[in-house]
């Protein structure tokens, strides 16, 4: 992945894939879905760096002309599959918290959520364990782009909490947010030997205890 998309150009993707969820952008290029389908598949099943052009046709039934006709250049064609996957990371967690009762809930819910979406994605969660070092390059290579991007992402859904009253006006919603993002970076990309990261009970009792304190303010 890293040597399709620059580390410069991840945090953008991150803010356009957050754009595309929270705006419900429509895709309805059919044969651009079913390219982004075809590309993912092969990503997933062969790795980015071996793939080509033609596979990707080829695992679409579609020419190689027409492939070029919608990504001029592999590195575009695998922005977009990288987008596409963020995009729906972003869709499930805004789906993921909507039931939970209270902020402390919708924190806890995130968080596990957000852990189980990236490392369960078969393309992404696949490059954690094959290539850790191009995803830990990407995050924290890049003069925190990506992690500035999610934390926008967090610190506009910890705002509306704010704003709605659920969490007091004193809370410094940016410092919260960046915290809680890079502790999520760093279970992602780091292995750990105290926390089961499979165990989403686990990780719920982690959330609760240490990250919802943050929301409130010391007396």
């Amino acid at each position: 992945m890293a040597d399709a998309v620059t580390d410069s150009d991840a945090g953008s993707l991150l803010a356009r894939a957050l754009s595309d969820a929270v705006g419900q952008v429509d895709e309805t290029d059919e044969i651009r879905s079913r390219l982004l389908d075809a590309a993912y598949e092969q990503f997933c099943r062969i790795g980015v760096q071996r793939s080509t052009m033609e596979d990707v046709a080829r695992r679409a039934n579609l020419s190689r002309i027409t492939v070029y006709r919608r990504f001029t250049t592999k590195d575009a064609l695998v922005e977009q599959v990288i987008r596409r996957e963020f995009r729906r990371y972003f869709d499930q967690f805004l789906l993921d918290i909507q039931d939970a009762a209270t902020v402390s809930d919708r924190v806890v819910v995130g968080f596990v959520s957000s852990l189980r979406a990236i490392r369960g994605n078969p393309l992404i969660g696949g490059l954690l364990i094959a290539e850790p070092d191009r995803l830990v390059s990407s995050l924290i290579g890049d003069q925190g782009r990506t992690v500035a991007a999610v934390r926008q992402f967090v610190a506009g859904q910890l705002r509306r909490e704010q704003r709605a009253g659920q969490i007091d006006d004193r809370v410094d919603i940016q410092v919260v947010a960046e915290l809680m993002v890079r502790l999520c970076a760093s279970f992602l990309t780091i292995p750990s030997e105290v926390i089961d990261l499979d165990d989403d009970a686990s990780l719920s009792d982690l959330a609760r205890r240490f990250l919802v304190p943050m929301l409130q303010v010391p007396s």
